[in-house]
């Protein structure tokens, strides 16, 4: 459900499971991590993107349903889910992620690994977990970042979703488009001028995460794992199941 191809000098990594809004399961997440941890020698950058009407719709929270008080299976998102970030953080290349439709929960985690995300105007983006009892801090360390502490603690803290324009004007996303089409097309154009300048713009990554590396992720990781075996989230979570 994660497919890989080069050509033109782009290493292609696609989330492959449109008829789940690309909703990530483990396996994904692993191969996921994989895919972005690859030595691309034929590329000179990659474009991340998701197949169908959204990138990704998140965590597949159907997977947890029988997970039990221990939460194995949620523990296992959250780590494997901080190990992609830190994978395209570490990935030399730079990466364009291309946010159309739907960037939620683990989906919207995903941008703060990326170096440029093009979405679209009405794209819905946001880290609703609280509402499960869930903290989104596993995204902290890389979102604050991003867009600075004081809208990172506004969206981790906000379970609404904002739309792509929003999500902009929050420099969440780099690049707004007027609808998904575009923003796949507009992603695409952008990794395809960064292939021009494949020394410079490794140099530049490889400086940037110098001066900006990705502090306290392994905290951030423990106070997100911390809360999934509380009374409150195993509470929430169970309410899922009730709904028709």
């Amino acid at each position: 459900m994660i497919d890989v191809s080069v050509d033109n000098a782009i290493a292609r990594v696609t989330l492959r499971r449109p008829e789940k809004r690309n909703a990530l399961t483990p396996d994904m997440l692993v191969s996921l991590r994989d895919a972005i941890s690859r030595s691309y020698d034929d590329a000179s950058a990659v474009l991340l993107s998701g197949d169908g009407k959204a990138f990704c719709a998140g965590f597949d929270l159907d997977l947890c349903r029988d997970d039990g008080p221990d939460q194995p299976v949620m523990r296992r998102f959250l780590t494997l889910l901080s190990e992609v970030i830190l994978a395209m953080r570490a990935q030399p290349l730079p990466i364009v992620l291309c946010a159309h439709g739907a960037a939620v929960a683990g989906g919207a985690a995903l941008l703060g690994g990326a170096d440029i995300v093009v979405t679209d105007r009405c794209a819905k983006i946001g880290y609703p977990v609280t509402r499960l009892g869930i903290s989104p801090a596993v995204s902290a360390p890389f979102l604050s970042q991003g867009v600075g502490h004081g809208a990172c603690r506004a969206r981790l803290l906000d379970s609404a979703q904002i739309d792509g324009a929003e999500a902009y004007n929050a420099h969440l996303a780099h690049i707004l488009c007027d609808s998904p089409e575009e923003a796949k097309q507009r992603a695409t154009d952008v990794v395809y001028k960064l292939t021009a300048s494949e020394a410079a713009a490794v140099a530049t990554k490889r400086w940037l995460s110098t001066i900006a590396p990705p502090n306290l992720a392994h905290e951030a990781l423990e106070t997100s794992r911390s809360l999934i075996t509380g009374d409150e989230a195993l509470d929430r979570l169970a309410n899922v199941w009730k709904k028709p």
